[in-house]
């Protein structure tokens, strides 16, 4: 039950209206002007300090934790070092646009364009990536979406542990130790270090300084002393810990302005601070459990404000803020604490969207964690996700060389991610590539279906394959070629972050950057990995089963006719599309022979990934995920086999069969997705399911359901979560948002406030199947 407290914070919250915040671009702006002389790792590192100097700075005084990147809540930060060109563009349809809508301000407009823009036209990280390869990025963009053009690349978990057992001041210490003794080519990473570690100290003094000088209760003198205490030493406390945890995610916030920085195990690392201050008689579990939904409310005042387009696919604010509970232990023995249960209890009580909540499940998970889990995902947050240790630190040690003690470890970062906790740079939003695209280029002589353009090369088309060996020899090619394409411009792109983005701060707390006096950027990471999104396998499953079953092994339909009946979008060929929806079976109902169409295809592009490595020396691996990027990709994919038509989303999540197609019930859906090696999901898989609320109102419904969680334990399936919800109350929230403004619902990886979601996104959430029983 959520206090006074958390009901005046929460109320405040959803009152403020969120607004486009030129504030830093401001103050960016001046130092870079300032310091034309300098490097620019040197201006990143002034530029940070000076904004956590100057930044206008609030609190509300019923807070226990403070502190944020602005003083309104969930403002949309312009960034000027990442991206300002797509600000200029777009700045009068913020409060219109279909998704991610801001407020504006006609004088920050105006300032904007007089005074930020024109300094920074032609010097961003944006700028640079297009103007060396922008057509070619564009020219592959139906098939690949590269990411992180136009933003830091965030999806990291630091070293939360490190933070707060020494502090700024005890990390600006060991900075200055290596400068005392480092080479002159490592000099300035270490000077750039220590400037931003005293931006960290003045910003939290700042705090200390406003609320003392506001007539303080005794409870407000305390977070206040915090705030002193936490510029001056390592944390102490619970209350202190949970404090420097949120000053961290901010601070790296304002350096980067990036999503998906993850706190990572905070059960684990936390635990000892609420051990000592609950045996001390400091504190009550009440008390503890107020502080968590303090900080969980802190989660949710942060938004990123993404261009038009990068909006479409990642659609909600999905900031990404993943604490994931329980799991195994350095030992690989299940563990779970008290804290595990109250990150859970908060999450009950208050169905934000933020943190992400995640727990690890393993064979031997205790009962008493999985119901409670339970019980909160009955309560249709659409949390917390469960991840499989079975299936994951298996392969990050055998596909990915991860040390058992880190794979043992691991967390989360931002959607389903899969990381190492505090020494891993995992670049897990490279890009996505949408097969289907690729498919249909394919059979239609790399013509784009929706424009009649040549897009792609001709390696033939269905009316000249004469063998379904021959359709695949093309699909080859096909793929073959955008994979080259693609990696062209990860190259650029990443090259582009090492010299515009480089984190001196956010290199603080990632192991090994210190020792090495290399950025996180470049390489300073113990881990170097980057990911690559698969769109998405249902479909093209679901669409090479029609063409080797119907086309070419039946021969029910003609190539020549299917190609003319894709073309066509199906108007006209009613009994070709009623015969490829009904009369062959679809990926998500145990059909083997279906479910492994999917997985080679997936195994060829994985295989194709390992000749490269990415500009940090690390390897390329693969992720089945989708973020909202299902409803956009499927708007660039004209008719497809498998009886989809032109424009209409691909299939959620990522490992989820297409909605309306799993028709055996859950199980069966469990088993095909069993099907998929986890070796293809290094970077993170995503299975939906949608429960409707009455399955979980009984104990024997609840206890039903972990049996259902241990059958996925069992099957090795890497992710599953859950939307609980009924479909009329969707429907309702659709031509009443006003009514339901707090209904959160689970997209891909994320749980979105469901009235803030375009409406396409909407209708596809409501289409997905809804189980009532396992």
């Amino acid at each position: 039950m959520q206090t006074p407290r958390i009901q005046h914070l929460k109320a405040r919250m959803f009152e403020e209206k969120r607004y486009a915040s030129i504030e830093q671009a401001r103050i960016i702006t001046k130092v870079y002007q300032a310091h034309e002389g300098d490097s620019i790792p040197k201006k990143r590192a002034l530029a940070l300090k000076a904004s956590l100097e100057k930044i206008e700075i609030g609190f509300d005084r019923e807070e226990l934790i403070v502190g944020n990147r602005t003083k309104g809540v969930r403002a949309g930060v312009v960034f000027p070092e990442s991206g300002s060109a797509w600000v200029n563009r777009e700045f009068e349809t913020l409060p219109s646009r279909l998704q991610d809508r801001f407020a504006i301000r006609e004088e920050d407009i105006q300032e904007f364009r007089e005074k930020i823009y024109p300094y920074w036209r032609h010097r961003s990280l944006e700028d640079a990536i297009y103007g060396r390869y922008g057509d070619e990025i564009a020219s592959i963009a139906k098939v690949v979406k590269i990411n992180q053009k136009d933003h830091a690349q965030g999806h990291i978990c630091p070293d939360v542990a490190l933070w707060l057992s020494k502090g700024p001041a005890g990390l600006k210490e060991e900075a200055q130790k290596h400068l005392a003794t480092c080479d002159e080519a490592h000099r300035e990473f270490y000077e750039c270090m220590i400037i931003t570690l005293e931006g960290a100290m003045t910003f939290m003094r700042r705090y200390h300084d406003m609320i003392m000088a506001s007539n303080p209760d005794e409870t407000l003198k305390k977070v206040a002393n915090n705030c002193l205490h936490l510029s001056q030493r390592p944390a102490e406390s619970f209350h202190e810990a949970l404090q420097s945890l949120w000053f961290l995610f901010v601070i790296l916030q304002m350096e980067s302005n990036a999503s998906s920085f993850s706190p990572g195990r905070a059960d684990r690392y936390l635990y000892p601070y609420y051990q000592h201050d609950l045996n001390k008689g400091l504190l009550t579990k009440e008390q503890a459990l107020e502080l968590i939904e303090c900080l969980y409310l802190k989660f949710n005042q942060i938004v990123y404000m993404r261009n038009q387009n990068s909006a479409k696919y990642f659609a909600g604010f999905p900031i990404g803020f993943n604490i994931a509970v329980g799991g195994v232990d350095e030992n690989g023995q299940d563990t779970y604490n008290a804290l595990s249960l109250l990150f859970l209890d908060a999450q009950y009580d208050l169905g934000l969207p933020q943190p992400n909540l995640s727990v690890r499940l393993n064979k031997h998970s205790s009962s008493t964690l999985m119901q409670r889990a339970i019980e909160v995902v009955a309560k249709g947050s659409g949390m917390p996700q469960f991840f499989n240790d079975e299936a994951v630190m298996k392969t990050m040690v055998e596909e990915l060389g991860v040390d058992p003690q880190d794979a043992y470890d691991y967390a989360i970062a931002g959607c389903v991610e899969l990381t190492t906790q505090g020494n891993n740079l995992g670049w897990s939003d490279a890009a996505m590539f949408n097969f289907n695209k690729a498919l249909e280029l394919t059979l239609n002589h790399g013509i784009d279906l929706l424009t009649g353009e040549k897009m792609g090369p001709d390696y033939g088309g269905l009316d000249t394959y004469a063998s379904y060996k021959d359709l695949e020899h093309a699909f080859a090619q096909m793929i073959d070629y955008y994979i080259i394409q693609m990696m062209k411009a990860e190259e650029v792109v990443e090259a582009a972050h090492q010299k515009y983005l480089p984190t001196a701060f956010l290199s603080c707390v990632i192991n090994d950057c210190m020792d090495k006096g290399i950025d996180v950027t470049a390489g300073g990471a113990k881990y170097n990995l980057a990911g690559i999104q698969m769109i998405q396998v249902a479909n093209l499953a679901d669409s090479l089963a029609v063409l080797k079953d119907l086309v070419y092994d039946k021969k029910k339909i003609a190539p020549q006719e299917m190609l003319t009946a894709l073309q066509a979008n199906f108007e006209g060929y009613e009994i070709i599309h009623t015969m490829v929806e009904h009369k062959v079976p679809k990926y998500g109902n145990d059909v083997a022979w279906v479910d492994n169409l999917g997985e080679q295809w997936c195994h060829y592009f994985r295989e194709k990934l390992r000749a490269y490595r990415n500009p940090r020396g690390g390897l390329y691996h693969t992720g089945m995920y989708t973020v909202s990027a299902h409803v956009p990709m499927g708007e660039n994919v004209g008719a497809s086999p498998d009886g989809r038509k032109a424009r209409e989303p691909l299939a959620d999540g990522g490992l989820s069969a297409v909605y309306g197609r799993d028709l055996k019930g859950p199980t069966a859906l469990l088993k095909s997705v069993s099907r998929m090696d986890n070796n293809l999901t290094t970077n993170g898989g995503l299975l939906n399911m949608k429960f409707l609320p009455s399955f979980f109102a009984t104990q024997a419904g609840r206890d039903n359901f972990e049996r259902f969680l241990r059958v996925f334990v069992d099957l090795e399936i890497p992710h599953i979560q859950f939307n609980v919800v009924n479909r009329e109350d969707l429907l309702d929230a659709k031509i009443h948002p006003e009514r339901h403004r707090s209904l959160t619902i689970r997209v891909a990886g994320y749980t979105a406030y469901f009235v803030e979601l375009a409406g396409k996104l909407q209708d596809e959430i409501i289409a997905r199947t809804s189980y009532d029983h396992i």
